[in-house]
């Protein structure tokens, strides 16, 4: 799943890399992410096992090379770290949320429900620091709110997944947990941009806390009927789409300007809605690929990838 952030965070010049190779780092922790949703229904595990395990075998798959890090560059401060707690309770609480939706509302439309994030990003920005909101910001809302509805299979009578107008809400709240993590992330970074894993793994940590915590709401965690073959998924599910699709990520959006960023991971949800017709054999109605398009066209409008009108005073 993406990071971007917001205006009152300055951003490093791309003078210390080619400003390709940080496109491509974002677009290659995207590609990663796009297929979390896939690989979570590979597994076939629960959803609270499933968001927990994500993130427990992901602090194992980084833990020597965090250590590599911290002998090498030193130690993550206090006020990072505490950053870095704050932002893994948000995520921790968009993994809980999320990974239900994929069964409610199947994995493509999960991932592009949960994309709506970037829109919390300008409210954070307002009620946090202050910043007018975009005017752009005031035109893409009503989009965005129709293709929501849309691609909740609302007025469908083929939605994907058991329950469409659930897995909906639980994909929007997904979506502020998510959004709410790219902006404490992002706000810890400032001052050293070179602390990449040390960042993430207390982030992580704090995120499988949040989700055990959490998880007697929807069952509790159960450890003892995985499959092999479904352990599997979930080792590729910690390391593509937690460890590897953040380093890359997070290495490339403290240095480029957040809309850049935010329109680079509009590919996420594209490529996940792809790739779960062709391997899950999930095919959404007319009106959920309407409301997909509209959903995307809305975030492009909101994050300044398609031009619009000057801020709101």
């Amino acid at each position: 799943m993406g990071a971007a952030g917001v205006s009152s965070v300055s951003s490093p010049t791309t003078s210390d890399a080619p400003r390709a190779r940080l496109v491509g780092s974002v677009l290659i922790g995207a590609a990663c992410l796009s297929v979390s949703a896939i690989l979570v229904k590979l597994a076939g595990v629960d959803a609270s096992t499933t968001a927990f395990l994500r993130c427990a075998l992901a602090v194992v798959a980084m833990l020597p090379f965090v250590l590599w890090e911290r002998r090498r560059l030193g130690a993550l401060s206090p006020r990072a770290s505490l950053w870095s707690v704050a932002a893994g309770v948000a995520l921790g609480m968009d993994y809980a949320a999320w990974t239900a939706s994929i069964y409610d509302v199947g994995a493509g439309i999960s991932t592009v429900l949960i994309n709506v994030q970037v829109i919390v990003l300008p409210a954070l920005a307002l009620i946090v620091d202050r910043e007018a909101i975009p005017r752009r910001f005031v035109v893409a809302a009503p989009m965005l709110l129709g293709g929501v509805v849309l691609v909740g299979g609302i007025g469908s009578h083929n939605a994907v997944g058991d329950d469409p107008v659930r897995g909906t809400v639980l994909g929007l709240l997904a979506g502020i947990g998510y959004g709410s993590y790219l902006y404490l992330t992002r706000r810890g970074s400032r001052g050293r941009h070179t602390l990449l894993l040390q960042p993430l793994l207390v982030s992580t940590s704090v995120a499988a806390v949040t989700t055990a915590a959490v998880s007697p709401a929807t069952g509790g965690l159960s450890f003892a009927d995985i499959s092999p073959a479904s352990w599997v998924d979930l080792v590729l599910l910690a390391v593509l789409s937690q460890v590897v699709a953040w380093v890359f990520i997070n290495h490339a959006s403290v240095r480029l300007p957040p809309t850049t960023t935010a329109g680079l991971l509009l590919t996420q949800p594209v490529l996940a809605l792809g790739l779960s017709a062709a391997i899950l054999d999930e095919y959404p109605s007319a009106l959920q690929w309407c409301g997909a398009v509209v959903v995307l066209v809305g975030v492009a409008v909101a994050n300044r990838i398609v031009r619009a009108a000057a801020p709101v005073a």
